[in-house]
């Protein structure tokens, strides 16, 4: 029988907080208490290997939080990954845990919550990656809960004797389990944020769009991510592919038997060759016709979500995370026209677009022209169109993350700004991807900004409108932009609307969203000179 809460007040005891399925004992750290690995959902192991989640068993007395619980399977990055990303393994079977961060533990505080789901394609990542340390959250008033949930083949392998999404299935439960528990650990459940990075973003997406996510948060950030959905045929060719391998069936049950440890070497060697930029195969969320019924893109530009507040943005140089390690940088400089026409090939466009990008950027070389081609396509412009989408009582936010790292090669990239939106950057694994000496007053901005959209819904800048703001986040204060890809966009709208052009998704259909009108803006006074216009022919905000 689970006991009532022993001591949720005072700094002098370990914190206690009774939860639907038990009591659980976290620290103090710095006067803020810490609950880790709590379980949301049962080991997906078993007889639930690749099965929706299930309620935890509830337990007696009081269960020990004080450490992160096990991550879920995955394979390790590759040695030239490794040294720019953490990705800490505990081993384990309870792998659907969460971790909650709170300045007033117990109920009555009814602080605003938000929730971290970490990126890492889907086949990576979890909660315990030390970038992730919900510490300043609380400290700044806010309930930080992160989760783990199914990766790869166990999350998002699409079998024909096992329901789809597996993975997404587990967000959704945990987002069931805030709503659930939060008030009691000083949460309101009726201000939740959910805010993720990359895959994470993805994930958002499809939960924006999915009528089961209804009601679990009232805002969302998406970074670095677009709503979107994998063709079942590509995620099927990745199980196939495994299958083959492992001379099993493509099937759940026959994957339930393989070893564990061969399944990840297998996932491995079969998704090497791909990456975001390059494509490839990958594990991906698909429309199931029941957590996903339709294209989270195409729902959400007919009107989903109508009602849920969105921060959306991106970095400067996302591409360089992926061509940077290995030398893929100089390799496709050296390709010149191949790379342009492999960047055609993985965009489904014609020469217009790469001739355009050489006229808007004349100084860039191959490798910018390609990287920013497939950026574009694939991330900022469906972002745009989601912004466009939005109605006019729920107001969207963009910004852009433009600091370039001190590590040689990688600009501003893909996963940079996450130790500034967690004020993390003076740990050791944030460096690792930002280099030393990463800007204290970059975090403080943008944290901040975060904190107040997840408080108020107003990250402090412009709402987006018919002039495109968007928030620059790099050297020097942050400032504001109108419309600094917009040269580009219009390639890509014009591209769209090419007789005869493939259309990748439902994001390539133009918005036709009413325009509102524009809000004023306060702007933080600068001692900074005025920044020229930047090359993508925005203007600056003074």
């Amino acid at each position: 029988m689970a006991v009532d809460a022993v001591d949720s007040t005072s700094r002098t005891h370990d914190p206690v907080v009774t939860t639907p399925y038990g009591a659980v004992r976290g620290r103090y750290e710095d006067g803020i208490a810490v609950f880790r690995g709590i379980p949301y959902a049962a080991p997906p192991f078993g007889a639930r290997r690749f099965r929706p989640p299930v309620p935890p068993e509830p337990w007696d007395g009081v269960r020990d939080a004080g450490e992160f619980g096990p991550t879920p399977p995955k394979p390790p990055y590759s040695e030239a990954f490794a040294r720019l990303l953490a990705d800490p393994v505990v081993p384990g079977d309870d792998c659907l845990n969460l971790n909650v961060w709170t300045p007033e533990p117990g109920p009555g505080a009814r602080l605003p919550v938000m929730v971290w789901i970490h990126g890492g394609a889907l086949t990576r990542g979890s909660s315990a990656v030390p970038v992730y340390d919900g510490q300043a959250f609380a400290r700044d008033g806010v309930v930080l809960v992160s989760i783990n949930y199914r990766l790869g083949v166990e999350g998002y392998g699409l079998f024909p004797d096992a329901p789809p999404n597996a993975g997404l299935r587990d967000q959704l439960a945990a987002l069931e389990w805030v709503r659930e528990s939060i008030a009691r650990f000083g949460g309101d459940p009726d201000r939740v944020t959910v805010f993720g990075e990359s895959a994470g973003a993805i994930s958002i997406g499809a939960l924006l769009a999915s009528p089961r996510a209804q009601g679990l948060f009232r805002r969302a950030v998406l970074q670095s991510g677009p709503p979107e959905a994998s063709e079942r045929d590509k995620v099927r060719r990745m199980v196939r592919r495994m299958a083959t391998r492992l001379k099993v069936p493509a099937t759940a049950r026959a994957f339930a038997a393989v070893d564990r440890a061969l399944l990840l070497r297998t996932q491995a060697d079969v998704a090497r060759l791909g990456s975001p930029v390059l494509g490839g195969p990958a594990f991906g969320i698909v429309v199931d016709g029941d957590l996903v019924p339709r294209h989270p893109m195409e729902a959400l530009l007919a009107g989903g979500a109508p009602d849920v507040e969105l921060l959306l943005g991106w970095t400067s140089e996302e591409y360089r995370l992926w061509l940077a390690p290995g030398g893929l940088l100089e390799r496709v400089d050296r390709l010149g026209p191949v790379a342009l026409a492999g960047a055609m090939a993985r965009c489904r466009c014609g020469h217009e677009v790469p001739r355009g990008y050489r006229a808007i950027h004349p100084g860039a070389g191959t490798v910018d022209l390609v990287g920013q081609m497939v950026t574009d396509h694939l991330l900022r412009v469906p972002l745009h169109r989601l912004a466009d989408a939005r109605p006019p009582r729920t107001p969207a936010y963009v910004y852009e993350f433009a600091w370039p790292s001190h590590v040689p090669g990688l600009g501003a990239c893909h996963a940079l700004e996450l130790g500034f939106v967690f004020d993390t950057v003076e740990v050791p694994q944030a460096a690792q991807l930002a280099g030393p000496g990463a800007p204290q007053e970059l975090a403080d901005a943008m944290h901040s900004a975060w904190v107040r959209f997840a408080v108020e819904g107003d990250p402090g800048w412009q709402a987006w409108d018919a002039s495109h703001p968007v928030r620059i986040f790099g050297a020097g204060a942050p400032h504001t932009v109108l419309g600094p890809r917009d040269r580009e966009l219009a390639l890509w709208n014009a591209e769209s609307g090419r007789p005869g052009a493939p259309l990748s998704s439902p994001e390539s259909t133009p918005s036709t969203r009413p325009r509102r009108p524009r809000r004023v803006m306060a702007v933080r006074p600068s001692s900074r000179p005025p920044r020229p216009p930047r090359a993508g022919g925005g203007r600056s905000l003074p």
